[in-house]
């Protein structure tokens, strides 16, 4: 593992969902210490009420400061203008976030930082914080995404990739898009199997509000967004009007497609802790992503939490999700989600879903971090090295 490092890491909101990169910064920090830099939005942003309800927040979060959040993290929200296709507004950001990160850097005492960064938005920045080595992973298609500036997220790509030492893909078809001298590696997502494996456990309680639901639970878990196939929700629920369909998540999408029907229950967000009880509810889950751009490199954590939680578990067809498929069923039709959801629902057993859980054992984010923490020695030692590890 990874020793006596500081890190300046670009990210998503701290307060988010955890996604792939609280789980590595959390691993690191137990022998490094992380500064954590929220993001400041990869589009433009427009007069609706969820924006400027963001921007609000964002003010609050600057006023507060950099705030420690656990040993050897400390959080800070930047303030930055996030329109990236405007040369100006670039320069402007550049110098005024190289000012606030490197304020924040000088009280922490950091020396010799790595700079660690998911975010394209990054890319002005990194290389002037006085860091000896940059570090970009890639855990999503940014030009994919509803609203960005698709050539402004590809040029910033680009301009992060010849920056780094490295370049991590969570996902095959991400790697794909490196086209770059800069050695490139696949490091595909991990899961807290302990954690989800307490689906399995008898004594793991099962939320109130789903356990009188009819049988069998059919359950989504995840932020409900444009990608998220309502209409396909719609169209099991009115196929087995008798099952139960579940979706656990913030709503950020249209959802009238679902809305209403008697056997859809959209329970909003819940909390990482509890995530476990609603999994023990499941008699199976779904990925059911519409398949683009954004979703053909995605490479959802959930899947693999599904795996964890003992799940039976059906998706649409997209290369990670076809990358587990010994584990789990692949859709490409309606009548396909049908069929396996009725074939996987037969099967099930409390000893396969035991059975799935264990399958996870050798997926376990302490071991993905590990293998992050062997390429970035081996960057930190020159090009030859880190492109050893590659062979």
């Amino acid at each position: 593992m990874l020793q006596g490092q500081d890190i300046i890491c670009f990210c998503n909101d701290w307060d988010a969902d955890p996604l792939s990169k609280k789980h590595i910064m959390t691993r690191l920090a137990r022998h490094n210490r992380i500064l954590w830099i929220n993001s400041i939005g990869n589009r433009r942003p427009t007069a609706s009420a969820r924006d400027m309800q963001r921007i609000a927040k964002k003010l609050r979060e600057f006023a507060r400061g950099c705030r420690q959040v656990q040993e050897n993290i400390h959080v800070f929200s930047p303030l930055a203008i996030p329109v990236h296709g405007n040369a100006a507004a670039r320069w402007t950001n550049r110098a005024f976030l190289n000012l606030q990160v490197r304020w924040q850097c000088s009280r922490l005492g950091f020396r010799d930082p790595i700079t660690y960064t998911f975010v394209p938005w990054s890319a002005d920045i990194v290389g002037t914080l006085g860091e000896k080595m940059v570090i970009y992973h890639i855990t999503d298609d940014f030009t994919g995404f509803t609203g960005a500036d698709k050539q402004a997220m590809y040029d910033m790509e680009q301009r992060l990739i010849e920056k780094s030492a490295a370049v991590i893909s969570s996902a095959g078809r991400l790697q794909e898009k490196v086209h770059s001298n800069t050695p490139s590696f696949l490091v595909t997502h991990g899961v807290d199997v302990e954690h989800f494996r307490k689906a399995c456990d008898p004594a793991t309680p099962i939320p109130a509000e789903l356990t009188l639901l009819p049988k069998p639970v059919i359950g989504f878990i995840g932020l409900i967004e444009d990608w998220v196939d309502l209409a396909l929700i719609r169209h099991l629920a009115q196929a087995r009007p008798a099952w139960s369909f579940v979706l656990v998540g913030k709503i950020v999408a249209d959802d009238s497609a679902v809305r209403g029907l008697p056997n859809v229950h959209l329970v909003g967000r819940k909390s990482y802790e509890s995530l476990p009880g609603y999994c023990k509810a499941f008699d199976a889950a779904l990925l059911p992503f519409v398949i683009n751009e954004l979703t053909l490199a995605a490479n959802p954590l959930k899947l693999r939490e599904y795996l964890a939680a003992g799940l039976p578990v059906v998706a649409s067809a997209i290369p990670e999700a076809e990358r587990l498929q010994a584990k789990l069923a692949i859709a490409h039709t309606e009548g396909e989600y049908l069929q396996q959801l009725d074939k996987l629902l037969a099967a099930a057993s409390p000893e396969s879903r035991l059975a799935t859980s264990r399958s996870m054992d050798n997926e376990t984010w302490d071991r993905k971090v590990e293998e992050i923490s062997d390429i970035i020695e081996r960057a930190e030692l020159g090009p030859a090295c880190a492109r050893a590890a590659l062979a």
